[in-house]
């Protein structure tokens, strides 16, 4: 941590993701929008660098008669994270990810999730696993969404994902980080960055997240259901980077009793 967080910007401070740096450690999807234009406002507004596509629900270029959302979020201006989201099988996640790649020229950078069932949208953790280890095999640059087990996430790491994503809450839920205890234990045992990725509701859940050093977050829902989703993808922006700073400042101990602000030693009456 460092003594003069209040220097460090977010050029200072890059995140790292399979050796290219980010100047934003805010990641954001590119659904549920009202039409492409907002999408567009929101995600300008938001600062990401990293703009997650849902292969499987959004054309990119499939189909030449439909609206394309390349054409508002720009891959000469931000970094296209295929994701495979709706996958609930090993077979649909990894077919999925070879079609990204044929689609954005031999894009390499993946999300990969591996949904168990349709009411909870949680992670099959053994078919997140296989997927994870078929698509580093084939050279894919795997950032993986998963429960908030430890034990997984360090698996995840071994298997040569390039970060792993565990949720805060289910997926769309804005329920906030459920259980920072195990958020904090991945980040402790972690060597490839850590990003909170679902549950995230409103600016203090990722500003927590950033403070228990994670190195970024992934937020769609929180907002693009915001009722103004600029300015909320602005909140969101300031709130990741406030987090950060805080983290790298390193917190003042919790007590269990009062201390004063000023202290009587030296006063003269």
């Amino acid at each position: 941590m460092s003594a003069n967080a209040e220097t460090i910007t977010p050029q200072d401070d890059p995140l790292v993701i399979a050796g290219t740096s980010y100047h934003s450690r805010l990641l954001v999807g590119s659904g549920k929008y009202k039409d492409l234009e907002e999408t567009r406002l929101a995600t300008e507004a938001s600062g990401a660098e990293i703009i997650t596509v849902a292969i499987r629900r959004t054309n990119i270029g499939q189909d030449p008669d439909q609206p394309n959302l390349l054409d508002v979020v720009s891959s000469d201006r931000y970094t296209i994270l295929p994701n495979t989201a709706g996958c609930y099988t090993v077979e649909d996640a990894v077919r999925t990810c070879r079609l990204a790649r044929e689609l954005l020229d031999g894009h390499k950078l993946v999300k990969l999730e591996v949904l168990g069932d349709e009411k909870t949208l949680f992670p099959d953790i053994t078919a997140t696993l296989e997927a994870a280890d078929i698509l580093v095999k084939e050279d894919f640059d795997v950032m993986v969404y998963t429960n908030d087990d430890p034990i997984i996430a360090k698996r995840l790491e071994e298997l040569g994902c390039v970060a792993v994503m565990p949720l805060a809450a289910p997926i769309g839920s804005g329920l906030g980080i459920r259980n920072p205890y195990n958020i904090l234990t991945i980040v402790e045992n972690a060597n490839i960055p850590i990003l909170v990725d679902a549950g995230v509701g409103t600016a203090s859940d990722a500003a927590i997240a950033m403070e228990l050093g994670c190195d970024g977050v992934l937020m769609n829902t929180a907002i693009a259901a915001a009722q103004n989703p600029v300015l909320m993808a602005s909140a969101m922006q300031k709130a990741i980077e406030a987090g950060r700073q805080a983290f790298l400042a390193g917190r003042m101990p919790r007590k269990r009793y009062a201390s004063a602000s000023s202290p009587i030693d030296g006063t003269f009456f």
